[in-house]
């Protein structure tokens, strides 16, 4: 019986990436998940044919998490279909790098809005459901602490999910509810090939700069999701897991 057995998770951007690493590894465990999606319905069907083929439950729910409305309307879609929620993994997330000189509002505002205002409108939502034992996991980045060049408004909305991390477990700790972030750094995903970044220079420089010498996979981030989700990190709430491969 895996360590997440009778428990059930939402996954927030788990089409694809890091969430559907997440999403999968928790199934592994024996979670009934809800994989979320923006817009890639394929992506997100393909990652829950991939769960039921190897015995696990899980549905696909649309939602754009930076509103309102659709951010409760995925939360109300897993009680409706597992009858409670237990794990919530904020992964949502948009990332566009560019100098000071060319930050734009629209810039700003789309990725405030998924980034940050994601986190706080989903995990408002499910609040109501997590009882004694429920885990939220805000994925952040080990950008917060690199603080690299042309990062600004990026790095800003991973260092504000990092303090709402730190705010919401104290919030939530007296109904025994844990909040920890995990910050990865470069991983593998169709977003780092989409940006140009896989076989680039940069990540030459980050594979060099990684004591472990290499740059992340998807899982290497879910099993630390299975963790922070599972019981054995229940002494744990407030923490910010860097994982990195040792990059920082």
């Amino acid at each position: 019986m895996g360590k997440l057995a009778g428990k059930v998770a939402v996954v927030t951007g788990a089409s694809k990436g890091i969430g559907a690493a997440i999403a999968k590894a928790l199934a592994t465990e024996g979670a009934n998940v809800v994989v979320n999606y923006a817009s890639s319905k394929t992506g997100a069907d393909a990652v829950v044919e991939a769960i039921t083929a190897a015995g696990g439950k899980a549905i696909a729910v649309q939602g754009d998490v930076s509103k309102a409305d659709q951010a409760q309307g995925l939360i109300d879609a897993a009680v409706k279909e597992f009858g409670k929620l237990d794990v919530l993994v904020n992964n949502s997330g948009v990332y566009e790098f560019g100098a000071i000189e060319d930050i734009t509002e629209e810039h700003y505002r789309r990725m405030f809005d998924v980034n940050v205002l994601g986190v706080l409108l989903t995990t408002k939502s499910a609040v109501k459901h997590l009882g004694e034992g429920g885990s939220v996991i805000n994925i952040s980045s080990v950008v917060t602490s690199l603080a690299p060049p042309t990062s600004a408004v990026y790095t800003g909305t991973k260092g504000a999910v990092d303090a709402i991390t730190a705010v919401l477990a104290k919030e939530l700790g007296p109904r025994k509810i844990r909040v920890n972030a995990i910050l990865p750094g470069m991983v593998e995903t169709e977003g780092t090939h989409t940006a140009g970044f896989i076989g680039s220079d940069f990540e030459t420089g980050a594979v060099s700069q990684t004591p472990l010498g290499r740059i992340g996979q998807p899982d290497d981030i879910a099993q630390v999701a299975v963790f922070l989700a599972s019981d054995d990190a229940r002494w744990l709430t407030g923490e910010k897991l860097v994982a990195s491969g040792g990059f920082r």
